[in-house]
């Protein structure tokens, strides 16, 4: 059964991540200023695939444990919210935006790990990385907001 949860977990992981294909960076944001300790774009696939199965992991966790609901619904809130965040960064162009989704998303995952580890240790121990590099992607994405300020308040137009 173990096995089953974390397909769905990790299908739900890849739905996510689809986003970036959907919305990628492209030349609006290869031209913005960005902070020197910006992460390689080669890191973010890298990053994410490993965080998914993590993820999807401390999911299928809990999921065989009695009295995970609390944790399995925030496990959902959570990849909900982080589904959010590359179409308003990427495909709406919104800093601000991405930066409030990106404060909901770190609320949500620490939520989650707490949640859990209070199901089950090795699985809340899972989310650690995750909660990590989400703070890692709130500051880039606070620095390049700051960096940014004539993009921020006039967020170019897509092209269609």
């Amino acid at each position: 059964m173990f096995a089953l949860y974390f397909v769905i977990f990790f299908a739900a992981c890849m739905a996510a991540g689809a986003t970036g294909g959907m919305f990628p960076p492209g030349k609006w944001y290869r031209d913005l200023n960005k902070p020197s300790w910006t992460p390689p774009d080669w890191l973010f696939p890298v990053a994410w695939t490993s965080l998914y199965v993590c993820m999807s992991w401390a999911g299928a966790r809990a999921a065989v444990q009695g009295d995970a609901s609390l944790a399995l619904a925030l496990w959902g809130l959570q990849i909900a919210i982080n589904t959010l965040w590359t179409p308003v960064f990427f495909g709406l162009r919104r800093m601000r935006a991405g930066m409030v989704v990106l404060s909901a998303l770190w609320v949500s995952v620490a939520a989650t790990m707490v949640a859990l580890w209070s199901v089950d240790t090795f699985a809340g121990l899972l989310f650690v990385p995750y909660l990590m590099w989400v703070s890692v992607a709130a500051a880039l994405n606070w620095s390049v907001l700051k960096l940014n300020p004539e993009v921020a308040n006039n967020p170019p137009e897509i092209e269609t």
